[in-house]
């Protein structure tokens, strides 16, 4: 398994490896949060992706801050928010972003002109929701079913300057079309301009075969790597909370917290 870097290389002279295992969907539901949090206690989870206005969401957040949990906002357009404190006005705009979203596979590549409203005021209310539960601006977003690189949020500037966002999935040369990839690499380079980025991003699934997984967290020797996980699903709960993890990452350990220093060095876009 190789990755193209194109022109790019690992930052010379300064070891600026990390790997990353981020949890997605903190706050969904108590037995969501309830396997992450389970992982995070064994350390085989660096930092979670909170969601907002969710049934748990306030307790998570509780949880969170009590326990020194790193937690950045997971922007969600797509699952309809359950907190029942959840105001009808954002549920009705973000059922109207939600169902352009989920209308076709490639709505997300397209611009609605007619929805920009709605995504502003679904946006900015999770960040504000975000800043009240956890008091503290998100340094760091990510989307439910990655809509956080919908085309709305993208060329509406949505997402806060200088933080850290998701990047798209990196892929092997071959394994995604041209176009696939030339799509993915535009999208990164928009969000380079205003905001930092990790080396590399995946999937912890799918867990076989293991060499793929062992490949993966052999490129934390030199590069920032993120591995997204749900510990919802139970083969990966098994796999995290189990401590399988730990035999693969080997000599590369897991960081106790998100790279918040993933600024020291420009990441190149892969």
């Amino acid at each position: 398994m190789s990755f193209d870097l194109g022109n790019e290389s690992a930052p010379q002279g300064r070891d600026v490896g990390v790997l990353i295992v981020n949890a997605d969907d903190w706050g969904r539901d108590r037995e969501t949060t309830k396997q992450i949090h389970n992982c995070a206690l064994r350390g085989a989870v660096s930092s979670v992706s909170a969601m907002v206005f969710m049934e748990d969401s306030e307790r998570a957040a509780d949880m969170a801050r009590e326990s020194g949990i790193d937690a950045g906002l997971h922007l969600n357009f797509t699952t309809p928010f359950s907190a029942s404190s959840c105001p009808p006005e954002l549920l009705e705009r973000q059922h109207e972003v939600g169902q352009y979203l989920r209308w076709h596979r490639f709505a997300q590549t397209v611009f609605h002109p007619g929805l920009t409203k709605s995504f502003q005021y679904v946006v900015a209310a999770q960040l504000d929701e975000f800043r009240r539960l956890y008091g503290a601006e998100p340094e760091r977003l990510d989307g439910h079913h990655h809509a956080h690189l919908c085309a709305n949020v993208l060329i509406q500037g949505l997402l806060p300057r200088g933080s850290l966002v998701r990047r798209n999935f990196s892929f092997q040369p071959g394994e995604k079309s041209m176009g696939n990839r030339l799509y993915r690499q535009f999208v990164d380079r928009v969000l380079a301009r205003h905001h930092r980025l990790v080396h590399f991003f995946f999937s912890l699934e799918p867990l076989e075969p293991r060499e793929r997984l062992q490949r993966i967290f052999s490129l934390a020797r030199e590069f920032v790597v993120e591995v997204e996980t749900h510990p919802a699903k139970p083969e990966e709960y098994e796999f995290l909370a189990g401590g399988e993890i730990f035999r693969l990452t080997g000599d590369y350990p897991i960081a106790w917290r998100f790279a918040k220093n993933t600024d020291r060095e420009p990441l190149p876009l892969i």
